[in-house]
């Protein structure tokens, strides 16, 4: 197992892609802490069968985030594997946008990414080896409308991943976004019915001509698929790869 000895923490683990990277890390052996909301009963089903800690920090507050980071070092060690993950969405027209929700965005998506790299990247230089995986999204390299806050942060997090790299390229420390397209989660199978009602469409034109409207293959990215690609950016054999944006997207970036 290759990440035996190791520490990750992932954010926004607790469903989804988040809690798929954080299965992939402790199937190869990871000391593991989750984080995230959700039921408590699930999430200590979560703990046991992965093994893991589960801290329920607002990734939003800073505070909040040096605290988790603490307790992580305290706990387990200092995490050799970051996972930033945590997100929210909002999606309105720019100029109706909350700015309490546009606020949000960018401290979950974008700063708690921040907050949590120059916390964790001191300890990764000292030990001379350090993964930090930051989930974009196809929406790191183009747009879509109403969703301004989401771009913004998504660009901004593989500006930070870029950034990041160049400053830690010699000291065993590798940074690298996945960006997904549309990702096969609970979150967006819930979203059907009520747009098969709304559009009225069948559920097969809803995928293919509304969630899967931008992705040439017409398929789902699946939350397996990224934890497996998560894992190859911690492998020695992906060292040489720092720096990188990798599209996940089935296509639809390259259109």
């Amino acid at each position: 197992m290759i990440l035996e000895g190791k520490v990750a923490l992932v954010t926004g683990s607790t469903s989804g892609i988040g809690l798929a990277i954080a299965r992939a890390l402790a199937a190869e052996g990871a000391k593991l802490m989750i984080n995230g909301f959700g039921d408590p009963a699930e999430i200590a089903k979560l703990t046991d069968e992965l093994g893991a800690v589960h801290d329920g920090a607002d990734m939003s507050d800073p505070a909040a985030i040096e605290k988790v980071m603490e307790r992580c070092a305290d706990e387990l060690g200092p995490p050799d594997v970051l996972v930033n993950n945590a997100g929210i969405q909002h999606v309105s027209p720019v100029e109706s946008f909350p700015p309490e929700k546009w606020d949000a965005i960018i401290a979950i998506n974008l700063s708690a990414a921040f907050h949590t790299i120059r916390l964790a990247l001191p300890a990764m230089k000292r030990r001379g080896w350090g993964r930090i995986v930051n989930t974009a999204s196809a929406h790191s390299l183009v747009a879509s409308p109403n969703k301004a806050a989401y771009v913004a942060a998504k660009h901004g997090i593989a500006g930070l991943t870029k950034t990041v790299a160049l400053e830690a390229a010699r000291e065993g420390v590798t940074v690298n976004c996945i960006s997904p397209g549309y990702v096969w989660t609970p979150l967006v199978e819930n979203q059907i019915p009520d747009t098969m009602k709304v559009r009225n469409m069948t559920r097969e034109q809803v995928m293919n001509d509304v969630l899967l409207a931008a992705q040439p293959t017409k398929q789902f990215v699946t939350p397996e698929q990224v934890g497996a690609l998560a894992v190859f950016l911690c492998r020695d054999e992906a060292s040489a790869i720092t720096g990188a944006n990798i599209s996940m997207d089935g296509g639809w970036t390259a259109q």
